[in-house]
Parts: C-alpha cells; structure tokens; sequence
C-alpha cells in the first residue's frame, strides 16, 4: 500500500518526521506529495488537492495532510470525490456518558479508529500546532491498521455521501 502525504509550510517538519516514521519503522510506501521547503506564502490546496487525488485514483492508497489546524487541509482533501478525510487535532478526554444512547466517552485516538471502522476514512488530516510527534505517530498508526468494517449501515450512509 502507497501511503501519499502533503502539508504546506506549517506541517513541514512534522511530514519529515512522519515520512521517515513511515518508512523505516512502518516499511510503507510513502510518496511525499511536498511541500519541499518552508515558504511561508504557500497555500495547502496545492499540495493537499493533488494528495487527495492520488488517493482517490490509487484505489487502496492512504493519504496523511497536515497543516496548522488541520481543519483546511481537511476541507481541501474532502472537496476532492471519493475523499473521505478524517481530522486528528490531539488527545481529547471526556469524563462519562455524554451521547443520547448513554454510550461511553472516548478519546481522540478512537475518533480515528472509528473514523476508519464506520466512514472509511481514506485521509487522515493532522493539526502539526496541536500535536506532539508521538501524538502524530500514534494517529497515524492507528489510521493505518484499522479497517473498514463493512457494515450495512455503514456502506449505506456513504453512500449517502455521493
């Protein structure tokens, strides 16, 4: 599998780490979508679009985008069809039961568990100003190692997408 990853000039130094991550400790494929250098005036939908279509034409492919918050990153990728970009931005802990169903409080790892498990998440979008390394390895780990589940209803509201 092809793991492609793109950041613009905020996310730089941490996709030189993840790249590296990727590589030796992981033994994935990765193609490093840039950007290549720190320029300041860059703009994230030039690197994070053409990530986000090598995912969509490279059916199986991953993609990893990181910015500063990640949330544009994540609407650039998401704007792409076929993209179903997914958003880390930390560890965040809640305390009980906080849904209408009283389900269990989880935690910002299990947002991207869950995110691969029920939406299959192809993208996973990283805020590099809100996240440790360690936190960003952990993510992108997790991302990659967990699957879709298939389920019916979950084949049927992605569909629903378009």
């Amino acid at each position: 599998m092809t793991i492609y990853i793109a950041a613009d000039h905020t996310g730089i130094i941490l996709k030189t780490a993840l790249v590296e991550y990727l590589q030796e400790a992981l033994s994935y494929e990765v193609e490093d979508m840039g950007a290549h250098e720190i320029a300041p005036d860059d703009d994230y939908p030039d690197y994070v679009v053409p990530c986000a279509k090598k995912v969509v034409a490279n059916q199986g492919s991953l993609g990893i985008v990181i910015g500063g918050s990640g949330q544009g990153e994540a609407m650039a990728a998401n704007r792409v069809s076929g993209v179903r970009a997914a958003l880390f931005y930390g560890q965040a802990h809640a305390t009980g039961p906080i849904d209408a169903l009283g389900a269990p409080a989880l935690d910002g790892y299990d947002i991207i568990r869950l995110a691969r498990e029920h939406n299959n998440a192809n993208i996973l979008s990283l805020a590099a100003r809100f996240i440790t390394l360690d936190d960003a390895k952990e993510a992108v780990r997790i991302f990659l190692s967990a699957g879709f589940t298939a389920d019916e209803r979950h084949v049927r509201r992605i569909q629903k997408l378009g």
